[in-house]
């Protein structure tokens, strides 16, 4: 028996938003976004996207006005609730940035200078009913912060629905293991190591790749003649920069700890100590989160490879 999938809130994805973003706009080499789309459009029709695991919508919100031109977008989750939070989201977010929105008959469509989207959302237990998505009629498919709660085996299944349909990938922000905490304090290796070797556990997936998953995907693309780009997109959380950056490195330290616990609880003393150490030093804390993202396309369309500006 599989473990559940995993579930994630709403304020979690709220409060990360602004440090995925923050990541991807600085990550090296950078993709030319619109550049890629205008590459990956098919006979002028919209761009056929495909966002697995999409929580409130955070990856549409980042991508589409980067692709550019006339989308089409599909936003998957097996989670009910955040899927219900998906119009609200988009239209605080269109309202924030004075986009057009609007909700007619259960579709969405937001738009803004030189790019429009229209939407759909899909309710789907991608652990186990990959094949309800429409991958054959997606042009890129894409995932935030989703390979590494896979396993493997579906990594394998998904490369080779998308290599068939001939979608191009973007996946970002895998977490790849490093933390890298200032000021270090007694406890780090160590709450690091019961961390990440939490990351691998079932997360409803089957094994999770955890650290490992960027990695694992680029070998696989490779193997398989995609052609790939990998890019280093880490989060960097600083108490100095203020109150977000504070809560962020509070529910940090606070997840990690308990992480750390559930996969050693004979560790509870030294792991309590370091959450104690780290909380103290709070207010002049820096942390940088390794992530990576990766930009395939298949070996048919080897003309459609990502540049990098």
């Amino acid at each position: 028996m599989s473990a559940t999938p995993a579930r994630f809130t709403a304020d979690w994805l709220a409060l990360r938003e602004d440090f995925d973003r923050q990541a991807r706009d600085t990550a090296e080499p950078p993709l030319d976004l619109r550049a890629f789309a205008r590459r990956l459009c098919r006979n002028d029709e919209p761009l056929q996207v495909l966002d697995l695991a999409c929580g409130s919508g955070a990856n549409l919100r980042y991508l589409a006005p980067r692709l550019g031109g006339r989308q089409r977008w599909t936003l998957v989750d097996h989670d009910p609730d955040l899927l219900a939070a998906v119009p609200v989201a988009l239209a605080h977010w269109a309202a924030a940035h004075g986009f057009f929105f609007e909700r007619c008959a259960g579709a969405l469509r937001i738009a803004g200078t030189g790019w429009r989207a229209d939407i759909e959302t899909l309710q789907v237990d991608l652990a186990h009913s990959l094949d309800a998505c429409p991958l054959a009629s997606a042009a890129l498919v894409t995932a935030s912060a989703l390979l590494d709660l896979v396993s493997g085996a579906w990594i394998e299944q998904l490369l080779v629905r998308a290599g068939a349909a001939g979608a191009a990938l973007l996946f970002a922000l895998s977490v790849d293991g490093r933390h890298d905490w200032q000021p270090a304090l007694p406890g780090d290796s160590e709450v690091a190591r019961l961390f990440a070797a939490h990351q691998s556990r079932d997360k409803g997936f089957g094994p999770a790749l955890g650290p490992l998953a960027a990695t694992f995907t680029a070998e696989r693309l490779a193997a398989g003649g995609w052609h790939c780009v990998r890019s280093q997109a880490d989060w960097r959380i600083d108490a100095d920069e203020g109150a977000s950056d504070i809560d962020m490195l509070r529910t940090m330290i606070e997840g990690i700890a308990a992480a750390a616990f559930e996969q050693a609880p004979r560790e509870r003393d030294s792991i309590q100590a370091w959450k104690q150490l780290r909380i103290a030093s709070l207010a002049h804390g820096r942390l940088v989160v390794g992530h990576q993202d990766l930009f395939a396309t298949p070996p048919e369309a080897a003309s459609h490879t990502p540049s990098t500006r």
